[in-house]
């Protein structure tokens, strides 16, 4: 217990700092919330051409696929706000030798890459995600219940570890490589095709997203079961065990690329 408060009071003293730094530039702020407004906004115009065409997209309508890529935007927009010094790490910091300085400090360096720093443009993907979700929920004719919503609301944080536990994986690569950037950035542009129900692609890509980079498991699957009440148990249980087992090789890796690292730079 005394650990965890300390944990916590060093996030809190680590996020301080970072609003403290961010406030310096209001315009930066600013300019990346509506940049990625923008984005998500084109991303459903492109939707709504689609549907103006067809009636619907292999047995989804609209506002199902609504439904699906903003539940796949709230996990990906927390993932992004809290975790994403991960990118700095597969890029810049064991490249440089600067992961040096987690190492002199007596706290997990895991916890202090992922508590040092947040993307606070990340909240125009978090905000997206949720008005996606409110707006969609009442033109959809399912069988709503307090059950549904509570699944609903305790799958965020478990899918949320997906998408942290992937970063985590590719990001150590860089403890061997002194770059995985580019390697993070392959496996994390998966997570695009959790914007869409996973039964409009092959049976190779759905094989891919569900079972090697699971990221289906962060919005369709869920979606399976909250909107048509479709088998809790697979489509419930099953990102909870990827979330764990994502995590639990991620830090597995970290923790044996540390054993391999070696400081670099100039």
């Amino acid at each position: 217990m005394k650990k965890l408060k300390r944990m916590y009071r060093i996030h809190r003293i680590f996020m301080a700092q970072e609003f403290k730094r961010m406030m310096e530039y209001k315009g930066d702020f600013i300019v990346g919330i509506i940049s990625f407004f923008l984005v998500q906004l084109s991303n459903l115009l492109f939707l709504w051409i689609i549907f103006s065409r067809v009636p619907d997209l292999m047995g989804w309508s609209v506002n199902e696929v609504i439904f699906i890529y903003g539940l796949s935007l709230i996990p990906k927009g927390i993932d992004h706000f809290y975790f994403d010094n991960l990118w700095n790490v597969g890029f810049f910091i064991v490249r440089k030798g600067d992961f040096d300085k987690y190492l002199t400090r007596p706290v997990n360096t895991l916890f202090h890459v992922l508590s040092e720093k947040i993307q606070i443009d990340a909240l125009g993907e978090l905000i997206m995600g949720i008005a996606l979700v409110c707006v969609s929920i009442p033109a959809i004719s399912a069988d709503w219940d307090v059950f549904r919503v509570l699944a609903m609301i305790f799958m965020i944080p478990f899918i949320t570890l997906i998408f942290t536990g992937v970063k985590t994986i590719t990001a150590s690569v860089a403890f061997w490589t002194k770059r995985s950037g580019n390697v993070i950035y392959m496996f994390y542009m998966f997570s695009d095709f959790a914007k869409y129900p996973a039964s409009i692609y092959s049976r190779v890509v759905q094989n891919v997203i569900t079972y090697i980079i699971p990221f289906a498991l962060t919005s369709y699957y869920p979606a399976l079961f909250i909107l048509k009440g479709k088998d809790p148990l697979f489509n419930l249980g099953m990102p909870v065990l990827a979330a764990v087992v994502l995590m639990g090789l991620g830090v597995f890796v970290w923790h044996r690329g540390i054993r391999a690292y070696e400081s670099a730079g100039s």
